[in-house]
């Protein structure tokens, strides 16, 4: 190939996918699943050598670890009746962290309904779900309806750790990360 930048674009695009299969089955998801190849660069992790992400990825994934352990911990505790005084307030146990960063593995769908009047997205549209979930537009684009209150919404996992936001009834979707 006489293109150096199609070279390079292919091996991040096979390595992604060796990466992405590797990861699924050990029910991890690496930065490089958890972000858009743009976002990859932008951080600057393409400048890191196989070993030194390999490093961050271990680091990441055991933080994980241990922070679903103090959660389980934590839980168990407000189970038996133990001590709350440092225990996770009850609604982060059970709170719903889809869509957050360190929630990737856990990749079902949502469905929630929006919280009063839509009529579609408009480039920078943020979505506010009755189940308390907030979710704003990543990508350009426009979507207009007739005004709807309390449209049914669907959020469903993507490529590359993104998720994608479709109105129940309609075939259009626009991609969103979750901001709260």
């Amino acid at each position: 190939m006489k293109n150096p930048l199609l070279l390079t674009g292919l091996t991040v695009a096979l390595l992604v996918s060796l990466t992405a299969t590797m990861a699924q089955a050990d029910d991890f998801s690496t930065l490089e699943e958890r972000m858009t190849g743009r976002e990859f660069r932008d951080a600057g992790l393409h400048k890191l050598t196989e070993q030194e992400l390999a490093a961050l990825n271990r680091w990441i994934e055991l933080r994980s670890l241990a922070e679903n352990e103090l959660a389980e911990r934590f839980a168990a505790q407000a189970n038996t009746g133990g001590s709350a005084s440092s225990a996770v307030p009850a609604e982060r146990e059970t709170e719903d962290r889809r869509g957050f960063f360190a929630d990737q593995p856990n990749r079902e769908p949502i469905r929630s309904r929006i919280d009063g009047a839509f009529s579609g997205w408009s480039g920078n549209t943020r979505f506010e779900l009755e189940n308390g979930m907030v979710w704003e537009q990543i990508e350009a684009g426009r979507f207009s309806i007739s005004q709807v209150e309390n449209p049914e919404v669907v959020i469903s996992p993507g490529l590359l750790g993104t998720w994608r936001l479709s109105i129940e009834g309609y075939s259009t979707a626009v991609r969103v990360q979750r901001v709260r």
